[in-house]
């Protein structure tokens, strides 16, 4: 008896490896084109580090003319959670970062080189573990887990390293007849890899971002088929990666101890191993140290809560962008106005230790974003936001010309207003323009100190609205006329006639402008006032300056 007759036995239906090199040829690509994936488990929320390893998995694919493709690493099933693929699937979306290939919904898929769900690819596997076993590089293990605690403490007690390797790995060299034998006698098994390495042996990698690495090589008998038929993690990925012709893998660095492993299966398969890079995970402080952004203490270590805040999707891949690349942040200054995907992004820059998180950039990335739109984006972009999210603000928004009137102030000038960095912003930031939250809110008018004499507010508003205003001026017109009043009342028309000579004015046109924006909106600080009263329209700007009044 041979291995063939062993193999034959575990895998009798399993078709030869030809088969599948035959149905996923090489891919028709480019010279140069570069093959990705992200290929996350179900078991959680998508975790920011995760999409930050797809926007650059896709973008070098992009790049190149290659191919960006979505697999389900789904075969650990008890760590499944309900709806963990349609999560996955719709964060990429979310972020307009759907695959060219792979999975594009819990069910569906598009391209030629699947299923891109592990679970539906269990033949696939078990061909390559026949192939395997049939060049006696991989086995029957018959151990029970009792017998592998036992293992595992011997180790522990004499102080080496753990696992199933050398003279540990008990079932290595058992002959055929016997496997054969355990397994006509109904034995339960798994399939592990016979390792060919040595731990006291070096291998050397260049990593694309790591650089130069040094490990000793792999000695471990992995299980490569569990018990229920399904592959582990790293049997799964080799066979993968070669059928689905990646180039690139670019993944976490907490996966760079597995590189002397996940070479020598690629190798022993008879693969052409793919390109690693390993990306440093983004950082959080954390009393002045530094740790990982965690699943546990940060909110915002979820994919879910950027769409949540209403942070747009533009920002937070223009900041990672920003964490991957040092040099985008120049890049994007000097070019304002080019989309993201034409910045030479280079995989040999990123960081070969992790990025701070910082949330006040990302929001000042934010509100440039949404400075450049146009009324009609932010309105889009801000209704779709409130029907899921606030329905206090899908009420305000009900009425569209209105509201894009508001949307309007202040927007498509050469200094745009940068008020709002995301969609949850939105309310805060108009309510003022809707009478009904306007008067519901019992207003706190906090006059500027240079002019808190209830009488001079009161004279000011009076004045204005019986003199000066005229909802028919132009900019010029309606400022001179501020102007105009404040030199009435005794204040300097100009800040700078007040500076050269502040005891001879009360205050300045500056501070009378303030006391009307005031009584208007019940903010120091809006966007352009002129503008404002243009939207409010002569009933309101008069029957709220009368309200101030009393």
């Amino acid at each position: 008896m041979d291995y063939k007759d062993l193999a034959n036995l575990i895998f009798p239906d399993a078709k030869e490896i030809s088969y599948y090199e035959e149905k996923y040829p090489e891919r028709n690509l480019p010279e140069g084109a570069v093959v990705t994936r992200f290929a996350p488990s179900p078991t959680g929320f998508v975790h920011i580090g995760g999409l930050y390893q797809a926007l650059v998995a896709r973008t070098i694919a992009q790049k190149t003319g290659g191919v960006f493709f979505l697999r389900v690493e789904d075969t650990d099933q008890k760590r499944e959670v309900e709806n963990g693929v349609t999560g996955i699937v719709n964060s990429l979306k979310d972020f307009d970062m759907a695959p060219d290939e792979g999975m594009i919904s819990d069910t569906e898929e598009i391209g030629n080189y699947g299923p891109y769900k592990q679970s539906l690819r269990r033949d696939i596997y078990q061909a390559y573990a026949k192939y395997l076993i049939e060049q006696g590089k991989a086995y029957p293990c018959f151990c029970t887990v009792e017998e592998g605690e036992e293992i595992r403490q011997k180790q522990e007690s004499a102080k080496i390293r753990p696992g199933y390797y050398g003279v540990w790995a008990k079932c290595r060299n058992l002959t055929v007849e016997e496997a054969i034998q355990k397994i006509k006698n109904g034995e339960n098994y798994i399939i592990r890899f016979k390792s060919p390495g040595r731990e006291d042996k070096k291998i050397k990698h260049k990593d694309i971002i790591k650089g130069n690495v040094d490990f000793p090589e792999n000695d471990q008998d992995i299980v490569i088929i569990k018990a229920d038929g399904l592959p582990t993690y790293h049997f799964a990925h080799a066979v993968d990666d070669h059928l689905m012709r990646t180039t690139h893998v670019i993944r976490a660095d907490e996966w760079l101890s597995s590189v002397p492993l996940h070479l020598q299966l690629f190798q022993e398969l008879g693969f052409k191993a793919p390109k690693y890079a390993h990306i440093s995970p983004i950082m959080k402080n954390d009393n002045g140290g530094k740790r990982k952004l965690s699943k546990r203490k940060d909110p915002e270590a979820a994919v879910s809560y950027y769409k949540e805040q209403g942070i747009p999707y533009e920002a937070v891949k223009e900041y990672l962008l920003n964490i991957a690349n040092s040099t985008f942040e120049n890049w994007r200054r000097a070019n304002p106005d080019k989309k993201m995907e034409e910045f030479d992004f280079q995989l040999n820059k990123m960081s070969v230790s992790g990025a701070l998180f910082d949330m006040v950039k990302l929001l000042d990335i934010g509100k440039t974003i949404i400075s450049k739109m146009t009324a009609e984006e932010v309105y889009e972009r801000s209704y779709e936001w409130a029907k899921e999210y606030d329905l206090d603000l899908e009420d305000l928004l009900k009425d569209k010309s209105y509201a894009l009137k508001v949307f309007g102030i202040e927007r498509g000038n050469k200094k745009p207003r940068k008020d709002i960095s995301k969609w949850s912003e939105v309310k805060e930031n108009i309510e003022y323009m809707y009478d009904n939250k306007f008067f519901e809110k019992s207003q706190n008018y906090s006059y500027p100190e240079a002019i808190s004499n209830k009488e001079d507010i009161s004279k000011i508003l009076k004045l204005y609205i019986e003199k000066y205003y005229d909802e028919n001026d132009d900019k010029q017109t309606w400022f001179d006329k501020i102007k105009a009043l404040s030199v009435e009342m005794g204040y300097a028309g100009e800040v700078k006639e007040f500076k050269a000579n502040p005891d001879k004015y009360k205050a300045h046109v500056g501070d009378v402008s303030t006391v009307i924006r005031i009584a208007l909106t019940g903010r120091t600080n809006t966007p352009d006032m002129y503008e404002i009263m243009k939207v409010l329209g002569k009933e309101t700007v008069i029957s709220r300056l009368e309200k101030a009044i009393k």
